[in-house]
């Protein structure tokens, strides 16, 4: 095929034209198609798909829908191909109306995450309406008298369709007295006519019959036809005229009943009742007029009778005609066009037409969350209409670049914690005055993320239990709360495993899951672990998860469990474990012959210790009383011959506890003459006075020491004297700790302790001394309850740095003055074994002795 040129180059022009158009269309957000009116089901609109840029295995899972109001049954897309079709009849005229332009406005929208899109589907005119006359038949009356180019006008066809289809030409049927007047210009100024060509001879033709066919200009073409029937009447030579040919008027909407329209006026040449004019409305005149409007038969008013709504008719055309009263009535027409102006009488209507809910809290501002379309259906200002948001919220309305549509969007972030829903009120207000508006609600839900962790009431618990519990009893509970819902706040509880000397944590405790119920698996020992710390982790359900953790102390509580210990004396010896001793017979009242020796593994009241002699056999009362505290047995009275040399003494010695338990001390004392204990006590006082001469080396330089540690002690609390004087006191940072409570006894404290080295299992740092004091001569105390009290620890950086260099220092003079003691305690054992060795010596003397006196 060949083209030319020229035609080559209206090609280019045409499809640069095309290339242009899409390119803006792409711009402006808003997609366009068209397709014809009457189409079938099933006709291809557009790849509306394709042409938003959206896959096509998109469609479902992002929930693509279309929305069009009041027309959702017209259009549909193909979810499978993405194709926009045709899904039910479209009529355009009953869309549109006579308008020019006729479109169907769809709102595309997708989900997760929302997008909206605008597209316009054009509907085109197909010429589908014939011309249509309001009556299938015409009468008129026109007398023979009517002078040529008499005019007699006709109420013309209509078509509803549009431009071209609606253009209509007008033919006549031949006849040889009329012929059609067709205007060129406004119809409401010369409509339609028959003009006389000849005149009428009422004997020759009394009747006539013509027909007037409409053509429109479409393809194909469509006729119309109305019978025009003409009687002619004898001679009324004048007919009626108005004053006017059209009348305009301009009538308020919602006037009351008998609100007066327009007075007409009509004038007959003629006298009589040729001259008496009759006024009515045109017989095609719609009886819709007709029951909004009446005009007076005499004086030509015409009335307002029924409700004038400028949203149901803008204009209203009231054809009148004025007939005279003669013989043969003539008849003169006008028209009356009444235009009908707008009130605000109709509020803003709005719809949510769609809801991206509910809406994360983590969502980014400027989120889409719904669309509002307003509408009113007045004109003008009245029906331009603002929207504004109440209360105060993070979100905003903008203005959509579709007409009449408004999207709410996020304008700062969310916090589900704070608020977890809004309920918003859109106010669309006209421009009227007085002016109207209309509100709708909308519940905005913010769904949760996992943005909290869970969280202790307090970062750390202190729990007392007593020692001997029972496995798998419940020690205590943790509880942590999470702020955020539904799994997000589901918290689970574990234990944060470490090691506890040689074994792992969770053979001792273990903590359920759900419950935050702690347990001890076995039974807890004072006296092998006074302190164990360990941390209880929370973990909430979220993804991903969040935790924190919770340290527990738990202080495991003395029970009287352990009864009180014997400890041997060295240098002193007795069968089967008794105390044995040599006891001069000449001493005197309150002298100290022994002294029994006990220690308790409990502590506390539980390790308090009293001694009691038990009465001897037979009631005798023994010349000997035990020290209730100290143990030591002293001589109440002097002794004579009448004692028996050999003296058992039985020494109960029990604790403080409840119930108290006791261990019995066997005494042995040999009463010998005055000048043979010395002999025997020679010796020893000979050792020990040579153990004495010994330790004086090691005396010299533990007082030396004794003088550098407490010079040291002395400077370092002057230190954190000073510093703490400085520092301005803080109220609530760093108070005062809780006050040692000591409890004493009315006789005094026990007599002898021993110093035990016990291991606090809290995972950090070195073992520590555990040292209890009581003093004699305070008065005594109630042991109080067992109660947590949480102190608040803090204070500024001097008496940080003043507290932490005094705890350093102690341990430096812990670790120095305990080099010391061990050498004081080596050389004392050494004396006490020589002591131990010297006492066998001077028994087996005495027995020998004894054996040579005693048959």
């Amino acid at each position: 095929m060949v083209y030319s040129s020229r035609g080559d180059r209206g090609h280019r022009h045409l499809l640069l034209f095309f290339i242009i158009l899409k390119a803006w269309e792409s711009t402006s957000g808003q997609i366009h198609y068209s397709v014809p009116e009457e189409a079938k089901h099933g006709t291809f609109v557009g790849r509306i798909a394709q042409d938003l840029g959206l896959e096509l295995a998109e469609l479902v899972p992002r929930l693509f829908r279309v929305a069009s109001k009041g027309h959702r049954d017209l259009l549909e897309v193909n979810l499978q191909n993405g194709i926009l079709f045709v899904n039910s009849r479209i009529d355009r005229e009953a869309l549109c109306g006579r308008s020019l332009e006729c479109s169907i406005h769809l709102e595309v929208i997708v989900d997760r995450p929302l997008q909206v899109f605008h597209v316009e589907v054009e509907v085109k005119d197909i010429n589908d309406n014939p011309p249509e006359f309001p009556q299938t038949q015409k009468n008129l009356f026109i007398a023979e008298s009517r002078m040529l180019d008499s005019r007699f006008p006709l109420e013309g066809a209509s078509d509803a369709d549009i431009e071209e289809n609606a253009l209509l030409t007008y033919r006549l049927s031949p006849n040889e007295f009329f012929s059609l007047d067709v205007p060129t210009n406004d119809e409401q100024v010369k409509p339609l006519g028959l003009v006389l060509r000849k005149p009428l001879d009422r004997e020759q033709s009394p009747e006539l019959h013509l027909l007037l066919m409409a053509t429109d200009r479409g393809k194909p073409e469509l006729t119309g036809t109305v019978q025009l029937f003409i009687k002619v009447l004898d001679a009324n030579d004048n007919a009626p005229a108005f004053d006017r040919t059209l009348y305009a008027v301009k009538l308020p909407e919602n006037v009351p009943n008998g609100t007066l329209v327009i007075k007409l006026n009509a004038s007959d040449l003629d006298e009589g009742l040729n001259g008496d004019i009759i006024y009515s409305f045109s017989s095609d005149v719609s009886p819709d007029i007709k029951s909004k409007f009446y005009i007076d038969a005499v004086s030509g008013e015409i009335i307002a009778i029924g409700h004038i709504d400028f949203e149901e008719s803008k204009t209203y055309k009231l054809r009148v005609e004025a007939i005279d009263k003669g013989s043969l009535p003539l008849a003169g027409h006008c028209t009356v066009h009444v235009q009908v102006l707008d009130a605000n009488d109709n509020a803003p209507e709005l719809t949510v037409t769609s809801l991206s809910l509910p809406i994360s809290e983590n969502a980014q501002p400027g989120t889409v969350i719904t669309l509002i379309n307003v509408s009113d259906r007045d004109s003008g200002a009245n029906g331009e209409v603002i929207c504004s948001l109440t209360p105060h919220v993070p979100f905003k309305l903008l203005v959509s670049t579709f007409k009449n549509y408004y999207s709410l969007v996020l304008e700062s972030a969310l916090d589900r914690e704070s608020v977890a829903n809004y309920v918003l009120v859109v106010t669309a207000r006209d421009g009227g005055s007085p002016s109207l508006s209309a509100t709708a609600s909308v519940s905005v839900e913010v769904a949760d993320v996992n943005d909290n962790a869970p969280a202790f009431a307090q970062p750390e618990y202190t729990v007392f239990v007593r020692e001997n519990n029972p496995p798998g009893c419940h020690i205590f509970t943790v509880s942590a709360r999470d702020a955020d819902a539904q799994e997000n706040a589901l918290v689970s509880y574990s234990l944060v495993e470490r090691r506890v000397g040689e074994r792992a944590l969770s053979s001792y405790v273990s903590v359920h899951a759900e419950s935050g119920k702690v347990y001890a698996l076995q039974p807890l020992d004072h006296e092998e672990l006074e302190l164990l710390q360990f941390q209880v982790s929370a973990r909430d359900a979220g993804v991903p998860p969040l935790g924190s953790n919770v340290t527990l102390q738990v202080f495991v509580l003395d029970e009287n469990d352990n009864a009180p210990a014997l400890l041997p004396r060295p240098g002193a010896g007795g069968a089967g474990g008794a105390l044995s001793e040599l006891v001069s017979r000449s001493v005197g009242a309150g002298h100290v012959v022994a002294k029994v020796r006990a220690v308790d593994a409990d502590s506390g009241y539980n390790a308090w210790l009293s001694y009691e002699l038990q009465p001897a056999a037979g009631g005798a009362r023994s010349p000997f009383r035990v020290a209730l505290y100290t143990g030591e047995i002293s001589t109440t009275r002097t002794l004579d011959e009448a004692d028996s040399a050999r003296q058992r003494l039985l020494v109960l010695v029990k604790d403080h506890g409840e119930p108290a338990l006791t261990a019995t001390a066997t005494v042995l004392l040999s009463l010998v003459e005055s000048g043979q204990a010395p002999k025997a006590s020679s010796r020893v006082l000979a050792g020990a006075a040579g153990a004495e001469a010994a330790l004086v080396d090691v005396n010299v330089y533990l007082i030396v020491a004794i003088c550098a540690v407490s010079s040291l002690l002395v400077l370092t609390l002057l230190l954190y004297t000073a510093l703490r004087c400085s520092a301005p006191p803080t109220e609530g940072a760093c108070g005062p700790g809780k006050p040692t409570l000591v409890c004493s006894s009315a006789v005094g404290s026990w007599s002898y302790s021993q110093q035990r080295r016990q291991r606090v299992c809290s995972g950090e740092g070195p073992p520590k001394t555990d040292l209890m004091a009581f003093s004699p001569s305070l008065p005594p105390c109630p042991v109080p309850d067992v109660e947590v009290e949480e102190q608040s620890i803090g204070g500024d950086c001097s008496r940080k740095v003043g507290y932490y260099f005094f705890i350093s220092i102690s341990f430096i003079l812990f670790y120095f003055f305990k080099d010391f003691i061990y050498l004081f305690d080596r050389d004392r054992d050494r004396q006490r074994k020589r002591e131990h060795k010297q006492g066998e010596g001077t028994r087996c003397g005495a027995r020998s002795q004894n054996a040579r006196i005693t048959p």
